[in-house]
């Protein structure tokens, strides 16, 4: 959260910005009457500063009790609402005398607030805005440290289960050589006759549970991860799609495996990406 006071002339603006993760930059605003054609100008101008993030901005223009901005009596428009009335009760035979609660029911014909100067407001709004935007960013420089330690703890304990399922992967091939064996008999017997159909068929057979390139692939989105986060240029879109690129790779490896074990910590795995996925939806 952000929040920022400015006084220009006679005028005090207040702004307050609440902050969501998202994935991009999605604002709603609460403005003043006198400025909602202001709306894209300011826009802009939280652009300059945020990137990423769902953000409620609320502003508002406090009047202060001065003769300059008390309500106006339209003497003209009085007297018209008195004409209107005293017909009113005439055309209805109405006796009663008339109240100052039935005047004040026509106050919009009579009574009018002077108009707060647009320029003034607008200054004053921008002030306040640029003060919020600056100590939004200073929260979230602070979460962001938190943030980069969660994160590298994650990928820590993402990187400790890959080279686990890399151990178990030799195992488990070992474990399931026989299989692998009464298969590849198999194969020779149907393609006796046609050795490049069983070389093919051996290769797939052998790709099938080999998951190799896979965990290569994982550990090189892990560098290309931790490389990022180190990195202080915009890196939330850079991050999202490198974790995506990783649960591929668990869901693949999860695919091939032969092994309960591997299964179970793939899903370690995925849990953690999941984390990641959503923690990293308003770095920018």
């Amino acid at each position: 959260m952000g929040r920022g006071i400015s006084q220009v002339g006679e005028l005090v603006a207040e702004t307050e910005i609440k902050s969501l993760n998202n994935r991009f930059l999605d604002l709603s605003f609460r403005l003043p009457r006198e400025v909602s054609i202001n709306e894209f100008e300011l826009r802009n101008e939280i652009k300059k500063y945020i990137k990423r993030g769902k953000l409620s901005v609320t502003i508002k223009v406090q009047i202060p009790q001065s003769e300059k901005f008390k309500t106006i009596i339209d003497n003209d428009g009085l007297n018209n609402a008195l004409e209107l009335l005293k017909t009113l009760q005439k055309a209805a035979n109405i006796k009663d005398e008339l109240s100052i609660d039935t005047l004040l029911s026509l106050q919009q014909f009579y009574l009018t607030d002077k108009e707060i100067d647009s320029d003034e407001s607008i200054e004053a709004i921008k002030f306040s805005l640029i003060e919020a935007l600056n100590e939004l960013k200073k929260m979230r420089l602070q979460e962001g440290a938190e943030l980069e330690k969660d994160l590298d703890e994650r990928i820590s304990n993402i990187e400790i289960n890959t080279i686990k399922i890399e151990g178990i992967s030799k195992k488990s091939v070992e474990e399931y050589y026989n299989k692998f064996i009464d298969r590849a008999n198999q194969l020779a017997k149907d393609y006796v006759n046609d050795d490049d159909r069983f070389r093919t068929e051996l290769a797939l057979l052998i790709e099938k549970y080999d998951t190799t390139e896979e965990i290569v692939r994982l550990k090189s989105h892990i560098k290309l991860f931790r490389d990022t986060i180190a990195d202080d240029s915009e890196a939330g879109r850079k991050l999202n799609f490198i974790v995506q690129e990783m649960n591929r790779e668990a869901n693949t490896i999860n695919s091939k495996s032969v092994s309960t074990e591997i299964l179970h910590t793939g899903i370690l795995i995925k849990e953690e990406l999941e984390k990641i996925r959503e923690q990293i939806q308003n770095i920018e």
